[in-house]
Formats: structure tokens, sequence, C-alpha cells
């Protein structure tokens, strides 16, 4: 099946922040619009609630933007990068092969696809998606060291979106957007980034990837 929404976004500017791939460099991307509301900025480019890089944010961020249907996260994703046209129907051509695996031991409820290749994941607990994929990180480690280093996954509150495009990346860590889930042991951003706490040991939740 196929959900059509149209998003309408407001021209509200939000704070500029470094982009996902790089310390100011300036790439292209854009600002957000208010389509997730109006947030008030803390300390390091973070939320109210959220914390900031020292990590004396509560532990799963509650500032995240939370969905509660994939068409209303299809809605928050559109912010950052085309998800007009979300399909759910595993047979689309626009699905991923294995992305099948994150349903039952990551707690993934519904699958969704935007084209271009970004993909949403709606789960019903944060901590399973987190310590899920911890441990699927720690076991590739220990062929790939580096693997996980600069992070994989976009959170909210109960989603996680996969997109294949940087502009929609860099676009969606901005003050008041998702997050990126960093589990790498050496993961250690530069002074001024947000390192919040994940609700899982040994992962943050941070507005920095190094490219």
């Amino acid at each position: 099946m196929r959900i059509h929404r149209l998003v309408s976004v407001t021209t509200t500017a939000l704070l500029c922040l470094t982009t996902l791939t790089a310390c100011g460099s300036g790439d292209e991307g854009g600002s957000v619009g208010g389509a997730l509301g109006n947030q008030a900025p803390a300390k390091n480019g973070g939320t109210d609630g959220s914390g900031g890089s020292d990590g004396d944010g509560k532990a799963g961020a509650p500032g995240l933007p939370k969905a509660g249907t994939m068409a209303k996260a299809a809605q928050i994703v559109n912010a950052y990068g085309a998800c007009n046209d979300i399909s759910t129907d595993p047979k689309d051509d626009d699905f991923f092969p294995g992305d099948e695996t994150y349903d039952s031991k990551w707690g993934v409820t519904e699958r969704g696809a935007c084209g271009k290749g970004t993909r949403i994941f709606m789960f019903k607990d944060l901590k399973t998606f987190q310590t899920a994929y911890k441990a699927q990180l720690d076991a590739d480690r220990k062929e790939s060291p580096n693997k996980g280093h600069r992070g994989k996954f976009l959170l909210g509150q109960d989603f996680a979106v996969l997109p294949d495009q940087k502009p929609v990346i860099r676009n969606a860590i901005k003050p008041g957007g998702l997050l990126i889930l960093n589990c790498h042991p050496d993961f250690n951003p530069p002074t001024g980034y947000r390192k919040d706490p994940a609700l899982v040991k040994g992962c943050v939740l941070t507005d920095y990837f190094e490219d």
C-alpha cells in the first residue's frame, strides 16, 4: 500500500548547525522548517530536555520527535528530504532485501520506504532497538573494528531512519530534529557537539557524524 501525504512545512528557520559530514563544512542542505513544532534551543545546539555535549541530558533524549504512526514519521522525514510517497509493501521495489531481519529482535513493528534509499522503521521500544543495534555492532566489530564509528541510524522516540542521501542526514540533525545513534567505543565528538546518553550503556545520541 502507499500513503500519499502532502506535508505543509512552516517557513520558520531553525538555528544553523554544522553538517553531518564535517564540522563547519558549509555543504548544501538548507534549513529545516518547523514541522516538529517550535522547540526552544538549549546549550550546545540541543533542545530543552535533551541536554548537551557534556552528556548532562536525560538518557534517551526525550526531546526527540515522536511519530506514533508511519504516516506521521513520513511527514517528519519529509521535512528533511522527499518522503511524500511512503510504501509499506515489502514487495515494493524501494524495499531493501534483508531489512526484515530488524523485525523481531529489534522490536520493529512496521517498515516503510520513501524511495531514493530512505527507509523508516517503527519500533515499540527504544531501548530494545538500541540494545539490538549495539549487539550487532559488537559482533561486526570483531572482524571490522571501525564498523559503526560514524553511527548508522537516525532516531526519534519511536522510529528510526536510514537515509541514503547525505543532504537528508545533514538536515535531520539540526536542532529540533533527529539524533544519530552511535555505539562505537572510540566515538568522541569535538566539543560543542551533543553526546547524550542513550538507554543502553556504551551508546550515545549525537548530532555529529564524521564522514
